[in-house]
């Protein structure tokens, strides 16, 4: 029997079940499995996977869709990833072709790191920002930031999606709704009774990630980080927006440092929908 070849693989939809092999292949490219965030994405979203014929995947994706369910406002594109056995044989670039061309019109975005920053320009994704990611041990230093926070409730979960639509720029719902079974803690902070902020930390190895974190400025999002900064023993990592400079640095002169730089790019739209101003962290780079 005849063996395909790699770029002749057929893609198919990925489900729950394999969020194992889905870690398999993170593992197998030197990337954290990360089952946690797999299963979170597999649920919120449509994973796309080549299988390998000598078992496991070859390659895998996810795409997170957001707004109407019938014709989204905007796509994230993530966890790209290609078996090491099976790197440099065009199946990368197959996969995200059939991936944007199943999207059509909807416009899209992806965190790209400096390895895949030149098979997504030859894709047609334009650079529109960068995105820094930090890490380390959180400790206080100087005054604390002014402003209130708290859990939040059940009830606080109309107010955050009504938020978060508001700075993202598009309905949230499916993935934001997520969020309190996902993180460890999910923060919001407040004005008169009025919440100008949330925020959430989850799990991710021997660190927890700090994400989404929407603030109304520079010190709410400062005073959320703090928050859950002081309830976790473990090192705490985000990526932050590099234009949020003052964050950036206040986080630095607390113990996080540098790690790497992402271009954040999109597909069929000129900026990303929302408020940029507002938008400090994604809930993950894979996700927006």
């Amino acid at each position: 029997m005849s063996i395909p070849s790699p770029t002749a693989l057929p893609m198919r939809r990925l489900t729950l079940r394999d969020h194992s092999a889905c870690a398999d292949l993170s593992e197998n490219r030197g990337w954290p499995r990360e089952e946690h965030k797999w299963r979170l994405l597999l649920a919120a979203g449509t994973g796309y996977g080549i299988d390998d014929p000598d078992g496991g995947l070859a390659a895998a994706c996810v795409v997170t869709a957001y707004g109407p369910h019938d014709r989204p406002d905007l796509a994230a594109i993530g966890m790209v990833l290609v078996a090491e056995q099976r790197a440099r044989q065009g199946i990368g670039r197959r996969l995200m072709r059939q991936v944007v061309a199943e999207l059509g019109t909807t416009p899209v975005t992806l965190h790209a790191t400096p390895y895949g920053l030149s098979l997504y320009e030859e894709l047609g994704f334009k650079v529109i920002g960068r995105a820094e990611m930090v890490r380390g041990h959180f400790s206080p230093r100087g005054p604390e930031p002014e402003v209130a926070t708290r859990p939040a409730t059940a009830e606080d979960l109309a107010v955050i999606l009504r938020l978060d639509e508001e700075v993202f720029g598009t309905d949230r719902t499916h993935i934001i709704t997520r969020l309190p079974a996902f993180s460890d803690q999910l923060r919001v902070a407040e004005e008169d009774g009025r919440i100008i902020g949330y925020a959430a930390a989850w799990p991710n190895l021997d660190n927890h990630v700090v994400g989404p974190l929407i603030a109304r400025d520079t010190e709410t999002a400062k005073a959320l980080i703090a928050s859950l900064a002081s309830r976790t023993a473990l090192p705490l990592r985000t990526d932050i927006d590099v234009r949020h400079e003052e964050l950036l640095a206040w986080l630095k002169e607390r113990g996080l440092d540098p790690v790497s730089f992402n271009a954040v790019m999109t597909y069929g739209i000129g900026e990303l929908p929302g408020d940029w101003t507002r938008r400090f962290a994604p809930l993950t780079v894979a996700a927006g």
